[in-house]
């Protein structure tokens, strides 16, 4: 070979050895321009609005944070599958992001999915930043993969029964989807009824996906309980309420973050009104706050037919976390590179006000633990301090 021939090869084979280095020294989904994000929530079904917000307000922010030059200099894309809420359909669903070659997930939607996504992350080595479940096993025990913000269950539900007893409310009930979501809140009220030396005075159950409620609701009428926390989405929330008030029967109701209010509220109608809901981000129209301010002016340009709701402002600070975290992680960034950027925002202000700085660590993967309760009035949530007036009022 000539001494030409013999140069040429050389600088080939240089630059393909500086692409292989390259390509291993950046995760999976990442090109020259672009990162890829990959979603598997409830696009269709019963539980369908809860997806499609959450896909609604991370695409809000990542449209934002691409018109002003991306992340690094890389645009972040979302790519969303859906799993319909059914544990059955998670294993197609997770081969659809391996297939898409997504950097991480988020934005997944449900308890019963969940536990089946967290394993295959994990054993993937695939970062999953943002679900919308607050059930304690995404929590404990730690587990490297998995980062997520809001508030837990037990955290929300603690919220409920403690203010409850110490407003004078003794006899609570639990009406709750049989599945890991209805029992994860169960198990939450237990454990926070337990520390006060009690229990629920009764217990009813309906399956995930269907609107067959009577049963579960003649099992805690019949214990004539003076409040009944519902752990279902927005769908059987609304009609135990509309069949509970049609049957004559009011205690307080209350729900925990994942019925999605604005759903709920469309679902129950009237009936709606005096029902206690927690959330694990501030009201919508605190615009005040800096990160609300901003979901609302994106909601505005970049999805102006939609209104405001909780699910899509907390997947908008989901966004906003995973945009920092792949900030932080460089110009090269891995997965690994990624979770421990996630890790070092402990005390980083995300803009929702003094209560909600960043948690997390190496030990602590979760993001938040505020609890904000509202109550429907008018036909909208509106936040309140005093449960002992919201318990008059009912």
């Amino acid at each position: 070979m000539s001494r030409f021939g013999w140069m040429t090869l050389w600088f080939l084979t240089l630059l393909l050895c500086f692409s292989v280095s390259n390509a291993v020294g950046q995760g999976p989904g990442v090109s020259e321009s672009e990162i890829k994000i990959g979603s598997c929530s409830a696009l269709d079904g019963p539980a369908r609005q809860l997806g499609l917000q959450t896909v609604l307000g991370a695409t809000a922010y990542f449209s934002y944070i691409n018109e002003h030059g991306g992340v690094n200099g890389r645009k972040v894309s979302l790519v969303s599958f859906d799993d319909g809420y059914d544990p059955e359909k998670t294993a197609t669903c997770f081969a659809s992001l391996k297939r898409e070659n997504v950097f991480a997930g988020g934005f997944f939607v449900g308890t019963p999915t969940a536990a089946r996504y967290l394993p295959m992350a994990e054993a993937d080595h695939m970062p999953v930043a943002g679900l919308f479940t607050g059930a304690q096993f995404l929590y404990e025990p730690l587990k490297h993969y998995v980062v997520n913000l809001r508030a837990s269950y037990n955290d929300e539900t603690r919220e409920q029964v403690d203010n409850l007893l110490e407003s004078g409310v003794k006899k609570i009930g639990v009406i709750y989807q049989d599945d890991g979501f209805g029992k994860a809140v169960l198990e939450g009220v237990r454990l926070a009824l337990s520390k006060h030396g009690g229990f629920p005075v009764a217990l009813g159950s309906f399956e995930r996906n269907t609107l067959d409620v009577k049963q579960g609701i003649a099992s805690v009428r019949s214990a004539k309980p003076d409040a009944v926390i519902i752990a279902g989405p927005y769908a059987p929330a609304a009609e135990i309420v509309k069949e509970a008030h049609a049957q004559g029967w009011r205690p307080l109701f209350l729900t925990v973050s994942f019925v999605g209010t604005e759903a709920f509220i469309n679902a129950a109608g009237v009936e709606s009104e005096g029902t206690v809901i927690t959330q694990v981000v501030p009201t919508y129209d605190q615009t005040h706050l800096p990160t609300v301010k901003l979901y609302r002016e994106c909601l505005s340009k970049y999805m102006s037919a939609t209104q405001p709701s909780f699910v899509s402002l907390e997947a908008f600070v989901n966004a906003m976390i995973i945009a920092e975290g792949l900030k932080r992680a460089g110009q090269n960034p891995t997965r690994e590179k990624f979770i421990t950027a996630i890790e070092s925002m402990n005390g980083f202000d995300i803009g929702l006000g003094s209560e909600a700085h960043l948690k997390f660590s190496p030990q602590h993967h979760k993001g938040l633990g505020h609890v904000y309760p509202t109550v429907v009035r008018g036909g909208k949530p509106q936040v309140f301090s005093d449960w002992a007036v919201v318990l008059a009022q009912k």
